[in-house]
């Protein structure tokens, strides 16, 4: 934008001096006394600059976001960047815990947590801190938090940005086994590159390069898609968990970036729903846990709405999708649920006495029921994929888009997450998702927010109607052409028919649309463009970044001299004009160009002799 502003101005003057015009003060002077009113005139005037500056932005905005993404940085290092306390940053021997701010863990501090929300029983939510992101969260919480921007996310393909996973139920919460068993993972100093995992063998996954950006303190938890393989990352080592949980030395600082390449697995349903059901000795024991005292009767529970599907359902992958529907239909969002007794359970309550309960609730009740179902599932917490920002590039991400979601485990393709709360897709944003103009969408998803209801709705049945009249038209006539030999040769027909009817309409409607535009021009300049045109017929087109002075000064070089002598007077005419506001003999041009045409039809381009 600095780069425009500047160049604007210094074209304007730059194709003045090449046209060879006076000064513009000295030709209005005569006409105009007032100072004010002759800077009206003057070709650097910050009103006519500011429209042609505005102009220029909006069009190469509106080009932005509608130009096609392709997949991909096509980079070989990634965006890092830290303040300066990260740079030789490892874990303290005494403490490798979560440090969430928003919790009080009663020991004045452990670890940096001197929130309000306590870690077990009942409480307040922290307005600032999502309560998801600890080794340890306390779903007997109520409240609700301030929105916050935290991070900035561009990545090749949306996402569900989790966090953390738990794998045991404590009847109100969850927590993660063996929190303090972390392994910590270093880097090369000549690199900032962590090895995370590897997916040599699988063929079912894609690369998404992600890189986040904190605007916000948050945890020392690296939120990140699926699978991740590399981290690009400032701090000289990082930590893992049991469960796979990436862990920083120190919390997400403000201005703190980092890039994460992650394998994130397809998601094909039918070989999802063909997948084998023998778990792992080590899956079951760790993610099938369920307090006995409960287990049975959430076991009929899910028994019994699985019963009212049609047909019966036996692949735990449609399992689990059908339970997250039912659970996300027959239950609600209970913005003033009672705090749960000290001995009541979570899920319990949820399915029998409160038919609902907080948005995160419904993933914790879809993970314990598929658990009593024999199917491995776990909790995950992390942020939806934000409001994308089809300008920028960036997913804008707020505290109050973090949320909780059940992840089941599919041998031979890994975990796959499910989305039960109300409001919300039954499954995250994955790159399946991706297309090619996906910005354009994104951006009338942007404008849609700000319109009313009714004119959403109308614009987008409209739409789905006439691309769904065209996508049924095509698709018969795919059918009929593809059927036998005489529709494969009618079908070459019409389309060597159609093309030469959309060139002959083009070719007409283009001649009408100029000598509409002709006619509705000053006789000065519709003798020049007519004789532009005709130039561009017989094989010499102007450039246009020729001045008209330049374009004369090379015909001399191919056209009889009286001939580029015609051409010089209307050119030069034009010039006085367009740009000092000289009267010009039109019906004296209007006759030279009659003559010009004369002329040209018996002289051969490069050839000077008629």
């Amino acid at each position: 934008m600095v780069f425009l502003v500047l160049a604007l101005p210094v074209l304007v003057l730059d194709y003045r001096s090449r046209l060879g015009l006076a000064p513009w003060d000295k030709l209005f002077r005569h006409s105009v006394k007032s100072p004010l009113k002759l800077s009206r005139y003057s070709p650097l005037s910050p009103s006519r600059l500011g429209v042609l500056f505005l102009i220029i932005l909006a069009l190469g905005l509106f080009i932005f976001a509608i130009f096609p993404r392709f997949p991909g940085y096509q980079l070989q290092s990634f965006p890092v960047s830290s303040p300066q306390q990260l740079e030789e940053k490892t874990f303290s021997p005494e403490y490798r815990g979560i440090v969430n701010p928003g919790y009080d863990d009663g020991e004045g501090g452990e670890g940096g947590n001197f929130g309000d929300s306590p870690t077990e029983g009942t409480g307040t939510l922290d307005d600032s801190f999502y309560y998801g992101f600890s080794s340890k969260i306390n779903q007997n919480l109520r409240g609700r938090l301030e929105k916050k921007l935290v991070m900035r996310v561009r990545s090749q393909a949306p996402g569900y940005w989790r966090v953390l996973t738990f794998d045991h139920y404590t009847g109100q919460g969850w927590e993660i086994s063996g929190d303090e068993d972390i392994q910590t993972i270093q880097r090369p100093s000549y690199s900032y590159r962590f090895v995370i995992g590897s997916s040599v063998g699988r063929k079912d996954t894609k690369k998404i390069i992600q890189s986040y950006t904190a605007v916000a303190t948050l945890p020392n938890i690296i939120p990140s898609l699926p699978d991740p393989q590399f981290l690009f990352f400032p701090t000289k080592e990082i930590g893992l968990d049991p469960l796979g949980n990436l862990r920083s030395p120190l919390g997400l600082v403000e201005g703190l970036t980092y890039t994460i390449i992650s394998q994130v697995p397809y998601r094909t349903r039918d070989m999802l729903q063909e997948a084998p059901t023998e778990y792992p000795e080590s899956i079951k024991e760790k993610y099938l846990q369920i307090p006995s005292e409960i287990k049975e009767k959430i076991k009929q529970k899910a028994e019994q709405l699985l019963s009212k599907s049609p047909q019966p359902i036996t692949s735990p992958y449609e399992q689990a999708l059908y339970l997250a529907q039912a659970i996300k239909q027959n239950y609600s969002i209970e913005p003033d649920l009672p705090f749960f007794a000290e001995d009541e359970d979570l899920v319990s309550a949820f399915l029998f006495n409160h038919l609902g309960g907080y948005p995160d609730h419904f993933s914790t009740v879809l993970t314990v029921m598929l658990r009593s179902l024999g199917i491995p599932a776990r909790l995950a917490t992390g942020f939806g994929p934000g409001q994308f920002n089809p300008f920028t590039g960036y997913y804008i991400v707020h505290n109050t888009d973090a949320y909780a979601v059940t992840e089941v485990f599919i041998p031979g393709s890994g975990w796959y997450a499910f989305d039960p709360i109300p409001g919300h897709d039954l499954i995250p944003p994955s790159f399946e998702e991706e297309q090619t103009f996906s910005v354009l969408r994104q951006l009338w998803q942007w404008v849609a927010g700000w319109l009313p209801s009714p004119v959403t709705g109308f614009l987008s049945n409209l739409f789905h109607e006439i691309i769904g009249g065209i996508l049924l038209t095509l698709s018969w006539l795919w059918r009929f052409f593809s059927s036998s030999i005489i529709g494969v040769f009618t079908g070459l027909i019409f389309a060597i028919s159609a093309v030469f009817v959309v060139w002959l309409g083009w070719s007409q409607l283009k001649n009408w649309g100029d000598r509409r535009r002709l006619a509705k021009l000053p006789p000065m300049e519709r003798v020049y463009l007519q004789m532009l045109r005709l130039l561009k017929a017989k094989g010499y087109e102007k450039h246009p970044a020729q001045t008209p002075l330049e374009y004369v000064s090379i015909t001399r070089e191919n056209y009889p001299e009286a001939t580029a002598d015609i051409i010089a007077a209307i050119s030069q005419a034009y010039v006085g004009w367009r740009y000092g506001e000289q009267m010009a003999n039109v019906s004296s041009l209007q006759q030279q160009f009659k003559a010009l045409k004369r002329s040209l039809s018996n002289i051969q381009l490069g050839n000077k002799t008629p």
